[in-house]
């Protein structure tokens, strides 16, 4: 396994494959307010690839043609406040995706626990560190242990969608779930127009 850190882009002519996994580190949880700062992603090698974002950088070719190629799918865990955060900072529309937390809720309605180390333990039976989650993400320099981190929410996505999906067919929620998914983008959009809370679909 290895960390490859760009500045602002991915570089010319990398592939990460047809099914990318991306998280999002930023801020703080408000995508108006709270800067974008690392895009983690891997093809599901064992590698991870991540870019730095400088404060004020709006965008970034090689990154943005990736999230809106068609023929790639971007796989998230709460894939709702990463496709806001990239949609805020560099005005693209992630497309299409699959999100691991809703599917994760479709399947396992025995639990209220949906949280990516949860879902590691319990299908992949693997245990990550949460500890440097809440660290200054904003830092010119990030250390090791915050890049190590950052990959560890990617690394093994790719393995925890094939669970999710044998779950999904079983319980017969396949089509539900890719309706979600297909929905995401437009629920990511939302949230940045003033209904983050408010259920459009209610009375």
């Amino acid at each position: 396994m290895a960390n490859h850190l760009y500045q602002n882009d991915l570089p010319d002519g990398l592939n990460l494959g047809p099914v990318v996994a991306i998280d999002c580190e930023t801020m703080g949880l408000n995508p108006h307010r709270d800067r974008l700062c690392l895009i983690q992603m891997s093809g599901g090698d064992g590698n991870a690839h991540m870019v730095q974002v400088t404060p004020g950088q709006d965008a970034a070719p090689n990154l943005c043609a990736m999230l809106t190629n068609r023929d790639v799918l971007k796989l998230f865990h709460f894939g709702r406040f990463d496709i806001a955060a990239l949609l805020n900072a560099f005005g693209v529309v992630t497309a299409p995706v699959y999100c691991t937390k809703i599917a994760s809720k479709l399947v396992r309605t025995y639990t209220d626990r949906h949280g990516l180390k949860y879902l590691l333990q319990e299908l992949l039976q693997v245990d990550i560190s949460k500890y440097q989650q809440q660290s200054d993400w904003g830092a010119a320099k990030l250390t090791p242990a915050q890049l190590d981190y950052a990959a560890s929410d990617v690394l093994y996505l790719h393995a925890l969608r094939k669970e999710l999906d044998k779950r999904l067919a079983r319980e017969g929620r396949g089509d539900m779930a890719q309706a979600c998914f297909d929905f995401l983008p437009m629920r990511a959009q939302l949230d940045l127009n003033g209904w983050p809370d408010q259920d459009i679909f209610s009375h």
